[in-house]
């Protein structure tokens, strides 16, 4: 199946935790009770292996002759990408994003995401290492609607969403791979820069904290990159805008359907005016095709139904971006200062951590941010 890399990227920041992958073996699987969890991290653990076992180094890949011009040329660039994290951004410098790996396949993974049919709360998975996530992932798209339709036939709302990159957290060296080395330059940069920042840190089972620490360092990371390379800009501000246009329209339903959900409405007149949602977020997604001149990247998400767990799968992961960017000017923008700033909010409770981002979030700096956030990317800003 093909797919635009606008809806690649779309979800690019929903991972798989495969950090389960690092059980050192079955024995300690045998342990967690029931067949069908053996199975689940049976084939987490030989999805990711046979990951790596793809993977060769960029270097000899490089020195070979016979080599693909057009990924030559993108090895290349996504080693200086790789270099920039380490040099301009102070993120872990090692062997992940050293190798490539070409998986015949256009995800890495496919995380499934459930919904009660009258609430966007997603059901909750509880793993190894990662913890708690609002998702379940597989390394199969037959095993995850295999899963989807189990949760189906129970009464849940379904999405299956494929995912171009996940992270590993510094146990493995995570590859480059065919599922976004061809995206545009930039949006290469962001998905390294993302991955990385999870490698500086994170929190088991606050995915909150995790994704908007990462999100805070990708942006930054961004921006100071297109500033270093201004050929890049253009094709990037295009891109970036059309994927916040699309975000802008789905968070807007999503806070519209909370209001509904919440409501004192009857359980009929609640399904009927979604239903009726879902009418009208059609209908405007075409009005903003015909705004972008008939851009086509996001039709895949549309082609199929719209539900709880597609609208749900829009979490609130930026929800403390602002708060990290304050923080970061509080710093300075010395980055090293920040990480160790996080780092030792990291530390206390999850009341705590929420109540220091929340005061943050009131801050001036805090809303300088949440203004640059909403407007479309651009270098040095």
């Amino acid at each position: 199946m093909s797919i635009s890399s606008a809806m690649l990227t779309t979800f690019g920041r929903w991972r798989f935790g495969v950090a389960m992958a690092m059980v050192a073996g079955f024995s300690l699987l045998l342990g967690l009770g029931g067949c069908s969890q053996v199975g689940y991290y049976a084939q987490s653990i030989n999805g990711h292996f046979t990951v790596l076992h793809e993977a060769q180094p960029v270097s000899e890949l490089l020195a070979d002759p016979s080599i693909e011009p057009r990924l030559r040329a993108r090895l290349v660039e996504a080693e200086q990408i790789r270099s920039y994290a380490v040099s301009a951004l102070s993120e872990p410098d090692n062997g992940s994003y050293r190798s490539y790996a070409d998986l015949k396949r256009p995800f890495v993974v496919y995380n499934v995401f459930a919904a009660p049919s009258l609430s966007l709360k997603l059901r909750e998975s509880c793993l190894l290492v990662v913890g708690c996530v609002e998702y379940r992932g597989y390394y199969s798209r037959e095993s995850a609607e295999a899963y989807a339709a189990e949760l189906h036939r129970d009464g849940w709302e379904t999405f299956v969403a494929g995912i171009p990159a996940y992270s590993t957290l510094g146990y493995f060296d995570d590859p480059l791979l065919n599922t976004f080395i061809y995206l545009p330059r930039a949006e290469v940069a962001r998905m390294i820069f993302h991955e990385l920042a999870h490698q500086i840190l994170f929190v088991r089972g606050d995915t909150t904290f995790n994704e908007s620490f990462a999100v805070t360092v990708e942006t930054v990371g961004v921006q100071r990159w297109l500033a270093a390379h201004p050929d890049a800009v253009m094709e990037y501000e295009r891109y970036d805008a059309h994927r916040r246009e699309f975000r802008t329209l789905v968070e807007s339903y999503r806070k519209r359907l909370e209001a509904l959900y919440a409501s004192p409405d009857t359980d009929a007149e609640k399904a009927a005016r979604k239903d009726a949602m879902f009418v009208n977020m059609r209908a405007d997604y075409e009005a903003l095709k015909v705004s972008w001149g008939g851009y086509k990247g996001f039709d895949l998400w549309f082609a199929s139904d719209l539900n709880n767990a597609k609208i749900g799968s829009f979490a609130t992961y930026n929800q403390w971006v602002p708060a990290f960017m304050a923080l970061l000017e509080q710093e300075q923008g010395d980055l090293p200062k920040f990480y160790a700033a996080v780092k030792a909010m990291s530390k206390r409770s999850e009341a705590e951590r929420n109540e220091a981002l929340a005061a943050l979030d009131k801050t001036p700096d805090a809303a300088t941010a949440r203004a640059m956030l909403e407007a479309p990317m651009r270098a040095g800003r």
